[in-house]
């Protein structure tokens, strides 16, 4: 009876130790990444900005009633809140509201949109370094200043127009980024607080004391972005030699956009971009209608990088094009013109030491297109991402965390072709060999037992 107490009282007690272990676990809890390349755990820097951030977070996923991508966001999102308790996460149904989707400018399946502190920055890649850099840019407090040139029939920055970027600077808006309309001329300079000059698209000639100064804010060090357009005659020249930039005769045709479903050859479909912070990572596809194709002037004064560059199926078209309704068959690459085939380049990032004793780099990017940011076109493809990582770039937000590559260790095996062989033989003809033999002898003695 003894015994039987004793061990009735030792499975009462281990029942107790487990019903308390249980309890406190649902109070207390830790969290361990035991996975080979820590890839299921956020990276040091990632928790280090966590912890600086203050205020909630709200994560906004525009998924589809999929369980399985669904799962994957909220596991992502998860290693977040275990940092931060204050990240929420909500998903919308883009079926539930087609229009309202669209307007939103939402293109892809588990596309986010993450908002703190009444800013938001959409994202349609997820993983770690994203979204870490994406809360970095959206906890800095100082405003940026984007001076946009006016008054000679640029593409306005707050205007609501096919051609306007309004929507563009809305985006911008949101992520700390105030754009101004600029008239220069009588004079005025070019404001000192201003972080970024955009010169986008001038429809008449620009007077020339306004380009003097547009020239000398990129000498004092000043950022500029310079969307052209082909066949524009604004006047300057003078800011293309500053930046060691010339226009290509002609407007550039791309015969692969025919297998995306585009029937206009001028419109140029770009789905891989050289190498550059910019572009970095970039996997959607971007579309330029009627871009106009650059080219470096030989010894430049700036440290030069190609961006965005055609395929080798196109080339500079300095023919006539084709009306609307008209069928772009006619259109013939000519050897015996100024055509070029491609690749060509169609726009350049540029970086040099800068003048200014505040600033250790100076930037300007030349892109031969400015239809990609206009409210008409910004929804395709990956032009909003575009234009979103341009501006961090061009506005020096590109400091930003280096979350390192934790992929798994390569554990491939390389074999020569004579081992690779030694070890067939081995294991298809010697080791079943051995085995029977090996069967065979056992066999053998037991019927010398009996």
């Amino acid at each position: 009876m003894r015994a039987g107490f004793n061990r009735l009282a030792h499975a009462l007690l281990c029942l107790a130790l487990a019903a308390l272990v249980g309890f406190l676990s649902t109070r207390f809890g830790f969290r361990t990444d035991w996975s080979s390349a820590q890839n299921t755990s956020l990276a040091p820097q990632s928790v280090e900005l966590l912890k600086r951030l203050d205020g909630p977070v709200e994560v906004v996923s525009y998924a589809s009633d999929n369980a399985s991508l669904r799962g994957a966001i909220s596991s992502f999102v998860q290693r977040y809140q275990v940092h931060k308790s204050d990240i929420a996460l909500r998903f919308v149904d883009p079926a539930a509201d087609p229009a309202a989707m669209r307007e939103l400018g939402v293109r892809i399946d588990g596309e986010i949109d993450l908002r703190h502190r009444e800013r938001s920055e959409r994202l349609q890649l997820l993983d770690e370094k994203t979204f870490s850099n994406a809360l970095l840019r959206l906890s800095r407090t100082q405003e940026r200043m984007v001076a946009f040139l006016a008054g000679d029939g640029e593409r306005k920055a707050d205007g609501s127009g096919n051609a306007d970027l309004g929507q563009f600077t809305q985006l911008l808006l949101s992520q700390g980024v105030r754009c101004v309309p600029l008239i220069l001329g009588n004079g005025a300079r070019v404001p000192e607080n201003t972080d970024l000059l955009v010169v986008a698209n001038p429809r008449v000639p620009i007077a020339a004391g306004v380009v003097v100064e547009i020239v000398d804010w990129v000498e004092r060090g000043g950022a500029v972005l310079w969307l052209t357009e082909p066949g524009e005659n604004a006047g300057l020249d003078a800011l293309a030699s500053a930046l060691s930039i010339r226009a290509l005769p002609g407007l550039l045709v791309d015969g692969t956009g025919a297998a995306l479903g585009l029937g206009d050859p001028s419109f140029v479909a770009l789905s891989r971009y050289p190498d550059h912070p910019i572009t970095h990572g970039l996997e959607l596809t971007t579309l330029f209608p009627q871009a106009v194709p650059l080219a470096q002037l030989t010894a430049p004064r700036w440290q030069m990088q190609p961006l965005l560059r055609s395929s080798a199926q196109s080339w500079n078209e300095t023919g006539a094009m084709p009306k609307a309704g008209e069928s772009s068959a006619t259109i013939r690459f000519d050897a015996d013109s100024d055509e070029m085939r491609g690749p060509l380049d169609l726009a350049f990032a540029l970086q040099r030491l800068s003048p200014r004793p505040d600033k250790r780099e100076q930037r300007a990017v030349v892109i031969g297109d400015g239809d990609f940011l206009s409210n008409q076109f910004l929804a395709n493809g990956g032009n909003r991402e575009l234009g979103q990582r341009l501006f961090n770039w061009l506005l020096a937000d590109d400091a930003l965390i280096a979350v390192p590559d934790r992929g798994a260790p390569d554990r491939l095996i390389t074999l020569s072709q004579t081992r690779l062989t030694v070890l067939s033989v081995g294991l298809l003809i010697v080791l079943p060999l051995l085995l029977a033999i090996g069967g065979i002898v056992l066999a053998w003695r037991r019927r010398r037992r009996r």
